[in-house]
């Protein structure tokens, strides 16, 4: 699977917890525990943005 050069993805940690915090290049925002599942996430796009959060 190859992105168009202008897609960026950034998943930042929130310090102090388990918690990822994503960011897809469309703007969706996301929180999750495990990265495999943040991933799947940020690469589903459009589908699957409008899954809930799955943070504590």
């Amino acid at each position: 699977m190859s992105t168009p050069a202008g897609e960026v993805y950034r998943i930042d940690w929130l310090p102090g917890t388990d918690v990822l915090h994503g960011t897809c290049h469309c703007g969706a925002e996301h929180t999750a525990q495990d990265p495999v599942r943040m991933w799947a996430w940020m690469l589903a796009h459009p589908e699957g943005h409008d899954a809930q959060e799955d943070t504590p």
